[in-house]
């Protein structure tokens, strides 16, 4: 391999054909199914995918092969099948549906409204994770320009995986044999402690999200007439989330929601501590005076990473506030967001949460949880050393430094799917995502030179396999 052909070869593409695509893509409002109903009448799904399509079909790659697959009821997904010189097969993922727009974007920039500013594309959806189709085939053939053998590759880009992947069953198993036995999987949906080095994630948290909801009346009573009498369905939701968080350390109550943690993911969470310092907590934006949770850096990481935490994300029954009037209401309602260690079992800890928190409801209030998300996480099988290697060669060679390891917070279905359905895979899963890209919120941004190296280092992985096979 040439490394500065490999990383000119990739710097052109991205420049020439990559950005400008992505600026296309940024545009398209064209949110996962979980927040646009409509996203099958309303077109922009449909939008984003022949956007990309028609990218790849320009490349023109020898024996390339691809499929916009669309099942009855279902969101689509491209299929590329890229003819290989071995009998092996690379998995590459990546999703091109996009999180809600939120509010809070800085002013000249918006959700919708991509702008580049000192070397950071903005917008919704770019770093998580539209970049991911772009970066996988532009990797692919920076090896074919240097005449570098590979196994074969697929690529998948799903269209529902900011909604849990509810969809990616189906396909998986309609495309199983298609999609044959990987023995790499490459997923570019990550994220990463700095942009100064790859970052290989090893384990994601998983997730329970639903509607926790209290009612006492039928209709809203004057509050000056019904309080002290009738019981607040605000005062009854906090006595029911007490019984999840202590509210005062943020704590998760139930044993049942922890896992133990394993030796080498302590070490690499201490590792990465002395490699990012206080940036783990720093990073945020955080008001004048406030303090983080801890400030002892390792707990931190695995605060974000091994341990169950709760978050509401949302609330219903709750006016605005120039119609709030002096009613004491008939229903509070909050959307809860319950990540949990990688290897608990979303779906008794779903069940043990209905259980925990309908279970004798205070004044015999109607309560019910109605869940909507289960997501198992994942944890990653021990590394090959040729990956191992590989991985390190890869981080030097294109970024400066060696490669580091880390957990996510965050939660990718896909890579629980695949760890079940691959059970002997190796997998290589990272990403753009870094300090202050804050995916889901405002301001979301992909680090144009992150994500060019990364791409050179996934060529890197790609020949790599192709020898230690």
């Amino acid at each position: 391999m040439d490394i500065s052909r490999i990383r000119d070869f990739v710097e052109r593409t991205w420049t020439e054909s990559v950005i400008p695509s992505l600026l296309e893509y940024l545009i398209i409002p064209n949110q996962s199914p979980a927040y646009d109903q409509n996203w099958s009448t309303n077109g922009y799904m449909d939008q984003a995918v022949e956007l990309i399509a028609n990218w790849i079909r320009a490349q023109a790659v020898s024996g390339l092969t691809l499929d916009v697959i669309r099942l009855a009821g279902r969101t689509p997904l491209l299929f590329i099948d890229i003819p290989g010189d071995s009998t092996e097969t690379v998995l590459l993922y990546g999703h091109l549906d996009k999180q809600p727009p939120m509010e809070g974007w800085n002013e000249g920039r918006g959700p919708w409204t991509p702008v580049i500013k000192e070397g950071r594309l903005y917008g919704r959806g770019g770093a998580d994770d539209g970049y991911a189709a772009f970066a996988s085939l532009t990797a692919i053939k920076a090896l074919k320009q240097q005449g570098i053998p590979c196994a074969r590759c697929v690529i998948l880009i799903e269209a529902c995986e900011e909604s849990g992947s509810f969809d990616l069953p189906y396909y998986l198993d309609v495309l199983k044999d298609r999609i044959s036995t990987p023995s790499l999987v490459i997923c570019l949906d990550s994220g990463c402690g700095n942009y100064e080095q790859l970052w290989i994630t090893c384990s994601l948290r998983g997730l329970v999200t639903g509607t926790l909801s209290v009612s006492t009346l039928t209709e809203g009573v004057h509050s000056g007439a019904a309080s002290g009498i009738v019981p607040s369905t605000f005062r009854i939701l906090r006595q029911l989330l007490s019984r999840l968080e202590d509210e005062k350390t943020g704590k998760i109550l139930p044993g049942e929601f922890y896992a133990e943690i394993p030796a080498e993911r302590l070490q690499q969470a201490a590792t990465t501590a002395r490699v990012l310092g206080t940036s783990v907590y720093s990073e945020y934006p955080f008001q004048k005076g406030t303090a983080p949770v801890t400030r002892e850096v390792s707990q931190a990481l695995l605060n974000r990473t091994w341990q169950p935490q709760l978050e509401i994300t949302g609330a219903a029954g709750l006016p605005a506030l120039d119609r709030a009037g002096n009613v004491l209401r008939p229903v509070t309602a909050a959307k809860i967001s319950l990540r949990l260690p990688p290897t608990v079992n979303a779906k008794i800890a779903t069940a043990l949460l209905k259980q925990a928190l309908e279970k004798d409801p205070p004044y015999g209030a109607k309560v019910s949880f109605e869940a909507e998300q289960c997501a198992f996480g994942w944890s990653a099988p021990a590394l090959d050393s040729w990956l191992e290697e590989s991985l390190k060669r890869a981080s030097l060679e294109f970024f400066g430094k060696e490669a580091c390891y880390w957990g996510e917070g965050g939660t990718i279905p896909f890579m629980a799917m695949l760890g079940e359905k691959f059970p002997h895979a190796q997998f290589m899963i990272t990403g753009v995502l870094g300090p202050r890209s804050n995916a889901h919120g405002p301001n979301e941004f992909l680090d144009l030179a992150t994500g060019m190296r990364l791409t050179s280092c996934v060529a890197r992985v790609l020949m790599d396999h192709f020898q230690a096979a």
